[in-house]
């Protein structure tokens, strides 16, 4: 990113909240995304490449492209119907027309790109940001962070190495409600908490049997596999279903577990388990699909803490009346954030004794996202992060420590036995077949190196 100098940065910052403070107080007009980047400049502005365009990528493309201080750059994508499609979407939004590339290595050459937004599929998120950093970009990377945990322990050690910003999507660390409630908890609102239980329940169809068919001509499957070794190309696999395919996926343990494992760790500070367990399967269908569709992972921490997460992929009953959320337990009682910005306080026997709402609504089980909304203050921060050295609300460090307790959870579930972990670094302990999951193949010339 171009920089013009402190003088011209303090005064941007001046312009810029002062403009908001005015725009919230009813006393300015509204402006559109082409006139906030002729007040920014170009030359503060973080330009950007969106990876991976469908779905959530798609809705990134939108909404970094409708920051006063980011322009969308370049949309990476294997797809050409989704390049075609999200270049339309971020020209009509901006005042620019970004340029479209298959090949990430190619965005990356520009020395113009300061930052990379990956949404690609999870066998991507690790290569593509480790690439992202060796070329000198920041990076914003979907969770989870990494297929597997040796991909995460390299993408802490190259953010130090390279001295960028890299911000996992954890978006619920930078809603405001749900930092309120964790201030609560870390105040000692329900005392020591001992227990903490997330979920997440939806009811997906089945995938069926896939055929192994033509590679349809708007897809470059070569780029799509990239990392991964490859395989024959199937008729049910792309664009989504490869979550449940363990080659390229993590299934729905990472997939939507990062999220609440996420906030359960924050809630309760805790880094590193000392043991892991799993239960569950594929037990709705009998098709392509690998990972669970049923699955309780269950984690214990030093100083007498455990949490658990449960996925229903096949069975939408919500829990605690909510698809999506979190209840932690403590010695006064528990706190249950839901499916959005709120949280609720309750004494030992349930009775409520404080409840927090937002005015925003939002749909957990929508593929592409919160809301545009919802997803602005992560974003922000992550643009601050580079422009002013904000402190990032979702590093790469705790985003690493997070993917890899659903990553041991999932890891448990494939060898079949709990695990025992040293809690100092969370490695597996004395179990060589456990270990043989740590890290994966990749397809020659793709390995990850520092």
């Amino acid at each position: 990113m171009k920089s013009s100098g402190n003088s011209r940065r303090e005064f941007i910052k001046k312009t810029v909240t002062g403009s908001a403070a005015l725009y919230a107080s009813g006393m300015f007009p509204v402006l559109s995304s082409k006139s906030y980047k002729k007040i920014i400049g170009s030359n503060d502005r973080v330009n950007v490449c969106v990876m991976g365009a469908n779905s959530r990528g798609f809705a990134h493309a939108e909404n970094f492209s409708r920051q006063p201080n980011c322009s969308v750059i370049h949309i990476c994508d294997v797809d050409s119907r989704v390049i075609e499609k999200t270049v339309a979407k971020v020209q009509e939004i901006g005042n620019n027309k970004p340029k479209g590339f298959s090949d990430i290595r190619k965005s990356l050459e520009d020395k113009d790109l300061d930052a990379v937004v990956i949404a690609a599929p999870d066998h991507w998120h690790a290569p593509a940001a480790l690439m992202a950093l060796k070329a000198g970009k920041n990076v914003y990377v979907e969770k989870p962070c990494s297929h597997n945990p040796h991909e995460g322990e390299i993408l802490t050690q190259a953010a130090i190495k390279y001295g960028k910003k890299v911000q996992m999507g954890d978006q619920r660390r930078s809603w405001t409600n749900i930092i309120m409630a964790i201030g609560e908890l870390k105040a000692g609102a329900i005392g020591r908490v001992y227990l903490g239980k997330g979920w997440y329940t939806n009811t997906r169809e089945s995938i069926g049997i896939g055929k192994v068919a033509s590679v349809p001509e708007w897809l470059n499957w070569e780029l799509w596999q990239g990392p991964a070794p490859r395989k024959d190309f199937k008729d049910n696999v792309v664009h989504y279903n490869w979550h449940w395919f363990w080659h390229w996926g993590t299934g729905e343990a990472l997939n939507n577990g990062t999220h609440m494992v996420d906030l359960l760790r924050w809630g309760m500070g805790l880094n590193y388990p000392v043991r892991v367990s799993s239960n569950g399967g594929r037990y709705q269908f009998k098709d392509d699909w690998e990972t669970p569709d049923t699955q309780i992972i269950s984690l214990d921490f030093p100083g007498d803490a455990s949490l658990t997460w449960e996925g229903r992929s096949c069975n939408g009953k919500p829990v605690e009346g909510a698809p999506v959320g979190v209840v932690f337990y403590g010695e006064k009682g528990s706190l249950m954030i839901g499916s959005g910005n709120e949280y609720t306080v309750y004494d030992l026997k349930g009775k409520v004794t404080k409840e927090v709402k937002d005015t925003v609504t939002v749909n957990p089980l929508n593929k592409v996202g919160p809301g545009d909304l919802l997803d602005i203050p992560h974003i922000s921060n992550f643009l601050n992060a580079i422009r002013t050295g904000e402190k990032l609300n979702a590093d790469i460090d705790s985003g690493h420590k997070s993917t890899l307790l659903v990553q041991l959870g999932n890891i448990a579930q494939r060898v079949g036995h709990s695990l025992e972990i040293d809690p100092s670094n969370g490695h597996i302990l004395n179990d060589n077949k456990a270990m043989g999951l740590w890290s994966r193949e990749y397809e020659k010339g793709w390995g990850m190196v520092l």
